[in-house]
């Protein structure tokens, strides 16, 4: 296959799974349809390598992500990670709700060790999947060392559509809301706070127009993620830190402090190829999710994740009763632990656009959805994940 061809047929799987997004009013998410197409793609007559093939390598990828998280901190002011304390106490109580249903009633079904090895990989990304898979081989148990990588890549499966469905109902009573006049005094005054920092870096005041160009954007946002990367390298004999972690942080602070301007990426032209870079990298693992392993891991596969799921529902119900919100979105806030960023990032934006189109409606949900969403899936697959795998693999 050459690369012109491994390109074209990647790149119109993500369309494809435009078009359905579109034509289903996100009903059925576009990261689910393109992990089903690669998925039938690996089975059948994609190489294993076709990603890096069509001139997208794992290291592209990395950058590309330390660009788009960074980005992401631009999204977030510290009054608003202040104002999402409720995000992140639900993000943690689903947690929480996943890891109380799989140790009481999924040691009951499953040995310990498939429990131990499936909780971090599904409250988290790739990086706590790598710590428990390694764990799992290394302690002689081959079947859960492929388990943990699978169970990461196949839990979006059950993430996207749920999020999609309680996305849409929440998305309705907010629109209705806005339309009777509710939430448009909060609104405006939100606004008028983005559009001060959107207009005004204050650390380059006397810098003419014409010289803020794309690179320079470029050169200020890969310098924010360099100081996140340096400084998680400096800390890590101490404690250890994803450097993605603080590319969020460093990405927050340097918009308050007006070094970068928010939505930088979309500014320099360069958000659409880094999201198709790190969507490719992402549909890249299910290259190694074969016919026969799924079979071999079936059962404990969708027994943990329903679980997990059911959990996670529970508790973040129960807690979102008492911070007074709503079902919908602290459900929603749950499940971005199965599948994090830029998932997240993507349904919540395709439901926005499926519920209305109207520009200023489209503002008031992407205030109120937005967020949290994000918020949510840093805390529970960043941060979270991280630590309960180095926690867990020990008793491995």
């Amino acid at each position: 296959m050459s690369q012109m061809l491994a390109l074209v047929i990647i790149v119109g799987i993500l369309f494809i799974g435009d078009v359905v997004a579109v034509r289903t009013k996100a009903w059925i998410p576009s990261v689910f349809v393109c992990a089903v197409l690669f998925l039938l793609g690996f089975w059948t007559f994609f190489p294993p390598e076709i990603v890096s093939l069509a001139g997208i390598p794992p290291a592209v990828a990395t950058m590309m992500i330390y660009l788009l998280i960074t980005n992401m901190g631009t999204l977030l002011s510290i009054q608003q990670l202040k104002a999402q304390w409720k995000t992140i106490v639900i993000s943690i109580s689903g947690i929480l709700g996943i890891v109380v249903a799989l140790f009481g009633i999924g040691s009951l079904i499953f040995d310990i060790q498939t429990v131990l090895v499936a909780i971090p990989p599904l409250v988290g990304g790739i990086v706590s999947a790598l710590i428990m898979s390694e764990g799992a081989a290394e302690a002689g148990l081959i079947s859960l060392s492929v388990f943990a990588i699978v169970i990461y890549v196949m839990q979006g499966f059950a993430g996207y559509p749920l999020t999609s469905i309680v996305l849409k109902k929440e998305g309705k009573t907010l629109l209705e809301k806005y339309r009777k006049g509710e939430l448009r005094e909060v609104e405006k005054k939100a606004n008028i706070l983005e559009e001060t920092n959107e207009e005004e870096l204050k650390l380059f005041k006397k810098l003419p127009k014409k010289y803020n160009t794309h690179y320079f954007k470029f050169f200020r946002l890969s310098f924010v993620a360099f100081l996140a990367y340096i400084v998680s390298v400096v800390v890590d004999p101490v404690v250890t830190i994803s450097p993605y972690v603080l590319c969020l942080l460093f990405g927050i602070i340097a918009t308050s402090i007006g070094f970068l301007e928010r939505q930088v990426l979309e500014k320099a032209n360069g958000f659409g190829l880094a999201m198709m870079a790190l969507m490719l990298f992402i549909f890249d693992g299910l290259k190694n999710a074969t016919p026969s392993m799924m079979m071999e891991i079936l059962y404990p596969l969708v027994g943990c994740i329903v679980l997990g799921v059911i959990g996670m529902y529970i508790f973040s119900f129960i807690i979102g009763k008492v911070l007074k919100v709503s079902k919908e979105m602290a459900f929603a806030v749950s499940l971005t632990a199965l599948y994090g960023f830029p998932a997240d990032y993507i349904i919540t934006k395709e439901v926005i656009d499926s519920l209305t189109e109207d520009e200023e409606e489209r503002q008031v949900l992407t205030d109120r959805m937005l967020p949290p969403m994000l918020v949510g899936g840093f805390i529970s697959v960043t941060i979270v994940s991280v630590i309960l795998a180095g926690f867990f693999v020990g008793f491995l």
